[in-house]
């Protein structure tokens, strides 16, 4: 990690002064219940990965874990809550299953709305495929593309947007499991989809959150937990400028500095969170105008999805560090690579070598984000793309991790199953990313 320390009574100084400069926030909740007191929930999954697993070392150091403990640890990050495999996502429900399953921080996709408030949803643009928006037919009629019933030639169709509601008209929206029907010639039709890999058993109304009742849920929580809020950016579509458009007079940075705002409005320390985004400019801003959060922002870095583009984004690496990142988190696919014969080996990618070598710190996302690892090459599944070859039974989960963790040296996972990086990471002793190495 990157470091001018010399030492921990260095560290303690330089914690203490940070504190001083600000007074504002609290450093710890008073009503925390101790970590340990806490008992974790991990439930059957990591048993089934661990069972399908071939014999290895690796198989018998996860199953000499089977009993635990199991205790809350930073290095298991919940997807857009945690629990997205089975539960509606951002929603108090699945942040409060990601918490159950030890995940020590939680992610709030930050989205806009009309009046400027600040919501928990993953894009500006996808209340049509992840809350019941169509179902009311006042809101449904306030959507940038109404819904549009499928026909001999066209899929069915809509677009709705936080921008196209206030914040009192999202809150009253319930939150579905992510998908639709392209085959609908019905609004209640529409409203199904998911894969089929995931379940609509809990899929009943999922409670929405803003950004201000994220921050309070998980300041609520039972143990110590922190919060990793992601900024989206401000058009769903470059092409069309009317969709998911800010209200006037209202600009992207404003939005950053709202973003921030929120939790130091909250009394949030800010070594408690780890703020995200896509956008080099809102990391930038952060960097310059809230030093203090911006030391540990996170650059969500998607820029390699092609040959061309892999090659330059491993190229920009170095300069991202020169200007203050700290912290790089792209998705694993470009961390890994096929080798060997047949291409039956995982290693470590040009990309993940290059950022070790220019000092950034790796997060990654999203684990469990995909279906069986039976199919990924059949389907082209995205995350897997990098090494498709190399994968061929769902004992390879843990494989994978593995690899990311000891080869590559991630710091933390980002999962839509926390449970399953709980596992690991307990069973390694992995505790996440310390604030204190970026002060």
């Amino acid at each position: 990690m990157p470091s001018s320390f010399s030492g921990p009574a260095i560290v303690a100084l330089l914690v203490a002064q940070t504190v001083q400069a600000l007074p504002w926030y609290h450093t710890k909740p008073s009503h925390q219940v101790p970590a340990q007191d806490y008992y974790i929930s991990l439930g059957p999954r990591p048993f089934y990965i661990v069972n399908n697993m071939t014999e290895s070392p690796l198989k018998k150091k996860l199953q000499s874990c089977e009993n635990g403990p199991f205790k809350i640890t930073d290095f298991s990050i919940g997807h857009r809550g945690g629990a997205t495999l089975q539960i509606p996502e951002e929603s108090v429900e699945n942040a409060m299953a990601g918490a159950r399953f030890g995940a020590g921080v939680l992610e709030c996709d930050v989205s806009l709305t009309a009046d400027k408030g600040l919501v928990c949803r993953h894009s500006l643009c996808d209340l049509h495929t992840t809350t019941n928006i169509l179902l009311n037919e006042t809101l449904a009629a306030k959507c940038s593309i109404p819904f549009t019933p499928a026909n001999a030639t066209s899929d069915a169709s809509a677009l709705c947007c936080t921008t196209d509601i206030t914040t009192a008209e999202y809150l009253s929206l319930c939150a579905k499991m992510d998908g639709f029907n392209a085959s609908a010639t019905s609004v209640a039709d529409y409203q199904h989809g998911a894969p089929t890999w995931r379940t609509e058993l809990y899929d009943t109304c999922g409670t929405v959150q803003t950004l201000d009742s994220y921050i309070d849920l998980v300041d609520s929580l039972p143990g110590y937990r922190n919060f990793t809020p992601e900024l989206k950016s401000g058009s769903y579509d470059p092409t069309a400028a009317s969709y998911g458009t800010f209200p006037a007079n209202y600009t992207q940075e404003d939005y950053a500095r709202d973003f921030v705002q929120a939790f130091i409005h909250k009394k949030i320390d800010p070594q408690r969170v780890w703020v995200q985004s896509f956008n080099p400019a809102d990391i930038f801003l952060w960097i310059k105008e809230f030093p203090a959060f911006g030391r540990q922002a996170v650059y969500l870095d998607e820029s390699g999805d092609t040959p061309e583009t892999y090659v330059a984004a491993v190229a920009l690496l170095p300069s991202l560090k020169t200007k203050g990142v700290n912290i790089i988190a792209p998705p694993f696919n470009y961390l890994l690579t096929a080798g060997g014969p047949q291409n039956q080996s995982i290693v470590p990618s040009s990309y993940a070598i290059a950022a070790t070598a220019a000092g950034l710190d790796i997060i990654t996302w999203s684990f469990e984000r995909s279906g069986p690892l039976t199919e990924v090459k059949a389907t082209g599944e995205y995350y897997y793309s990098s090494f498709a070859d190399a994968v061929h039974t769902d004992g390879q989960f843990y494989e994978v991790l593995d690899i990311l963790v000891k080869d590559v040296g991630i710091k933390a996972m980002f999962s839509d199953w926390s449970a399953t990086v709980t596992y690991y990471a307990n069973c390694f002793g992995l505790e996440g990313p310390k604030s204190e190495d970026y002060i």
